[in-house]
């Protein structure tokens, strides 16, 4: 079995976005080499998420309003979490509802999704540089 593990940065100029990492988690795949097996993408920190869902504008529209209602960012004063200083007790909140990581199985090379799939990078407390770990493993 063969393995291999790369890692994607992200610095994105906001506080939230989404971004569709399909191409380059296709990327990787090529370079792996790897035609079957199975493949993981997961965010390496904790105000950040990884999903794979519709690449549709209305419904990131919807994950922002649906998430800001669910945790608002202000006022910053209601988490607990931001008494250290911090001012991002939302975006934990938002990655436990958006999730770390997805697997993907790969199929001759492919991978192997369902109709309108592709994965996202979720970032819920931008304004730094931050990684997303790809690991496939498989022949």
């Amino acid at each position: 079995m063969k393995s291999f593990r790369k890692e994607l940065w992200f610095h994105l100029p906001t506080r939230r976005g989404f971004v569709n990492i399909t191409p380059q988690v296709r990327q990787c795949l090529r370079e792996s080499g790897i035609r079957e097996g199975l493949i993981l993408i997961n965010a390496m920190h904790i105000t950040a998420s990884v999903f794979i869902n519709d690449d549709e504008p209305g419904l990131h529209e919807d994950y922002e309003r649906w998430l800001e209602t669910l945790a608002p960012h202000e006022p910053v004063s209601r988490y607990r979490h931001n008494l250290t200083g911090e001012d991002n007790g939302d975006a934990h909140l938002k990655r436990q509802v958006m999730g770390r990581e997805v697997v993907v199985a790969v199929t001759g090379g492919e991978l192997d999704f369902g109709p309108w799939e592709q994965i996202f990078y979720g970032e819920f407390d931008g304004r730094r540089r931050k990684r997303v770990l790809v690991k496939i493993i498989g022949e």
